[in-house]
């Protein structure tokens, strides 16, 4: 893909938040039909229902040849999971990826749902994951360069107490706009490097992975689902956010992120009119 980060209009990146709207709103179906008994397969044909019924597009289905519309990952698949025939059983932990266009912009999103009656560990490496994703977040809002956003992603790994959680290295976020992938790259740990200067326009995916263990990953035979080598469970969170010249918005959020941010003393602005 191109190196050179696209900067977006308000009016792009407001359609980028109707695509996001569109996303959570299928996410929100995709999270309520994950029960024991459902295949993951069945959760994708509750997201293709979403798009249909909305005029979106999606952006994983066809993308390399990917087979469907989400990313259904259980337990030890960290990313790009297929959705199939796969039973979901009381226990499993499933992060699901999925994306929207509309008119040519892309919104792009995870969340890592909880199936029935989990274990306890994986209930906290699922927060954990989502906090580190929103401190991420809040560091964007204020950041001068990319490379902050990794720093403030770790530190709050680090910070939970009794957290020993493992931060995957080989897959980070990264830019969006009128592609699902764009320059530049999102690390989710200290890099110690800088990374571009933030600049109004830009529009990233922030996505943290965290494992309960080794950070060893393996792509199976499929080309696509990436497991953790010792089997240890993962989780998967990600928005994409806008920061414009007023302030930062979560575009797949329906607040922009207001309720999550509070706690940062970020207040997220709505992307300007014009």
């Amino acid at each position: 893909m191109s190196r050179q980060i696209e900067l977006k209009s308000n009016a792009q990146m407001a359609t980028m938040h109707q695509a996001g709207l569109i996303l959570h709103q299928g996410l929100d179906e995709v999270v309520a039909a994950a029960k024991p008994g459902v295949t993951t397969a069945q959760l994708d044909e509750v997201f293709r229902k979403v798009l249909s019924d909305h005029g979106a597009t999606s952006n994983f289905l066809g993308y390399y040849g990917f087979p469907a519309t989400i990313c259904a990952s259980v337990n030890d698949e960290v990313v790009h999971g297929i959705p199939g025939e796969r039973v979901l059983q009381d226990g499993d932990v499933i992060s699901v990826d999925a994306g929207a266009i509309i008119d040519g912009w892309h919104s792009d999103s995870a969340r890592t749902v909880l199936v029935g009656k989990v274990d306890a560990a994986d209930q906290r490496l699922s927060e954990v994951t989502e906090e580190a994703m929103w401190a991420g977040i809040a560091a964007f809002a204020k950041a001068k360069h990319v490379g902050e956003i990794g720093n403030a992603i770790e530190d709050s790994v680090r910070a939970q107490e009794g957290a020993t959680f493992g931060i995957l290295e080989d897959y980070v976020g990264h830019g969006i706009g009128s592609a699902m992938h764009q320059a530049p790259d999102v690390f989710n740990y200290r890099s110690g490097m800088r990374g571009p200067r933030v600049k109004a326009g830009m529009v990233l995916a922030i996505e943290p992975m965290l494992v309960r263990g080794d950070i060893a990953t393996k792509t199976l035979a499929d080309n696509w689902t990436v497991v953790t080598v010792d089997g240890a469970n993962a989780s998967q969170w990600e928005h994409s956010v806008a920061r414009h010249k007023e302030g930062i918005w979560v575009t797949t959020a329906p607040d922009g992120g207001a309720s999550r941010l509070e706690r940062y003393g970020v207040t997220p602005v709505p992307i300007p009119q014009n």
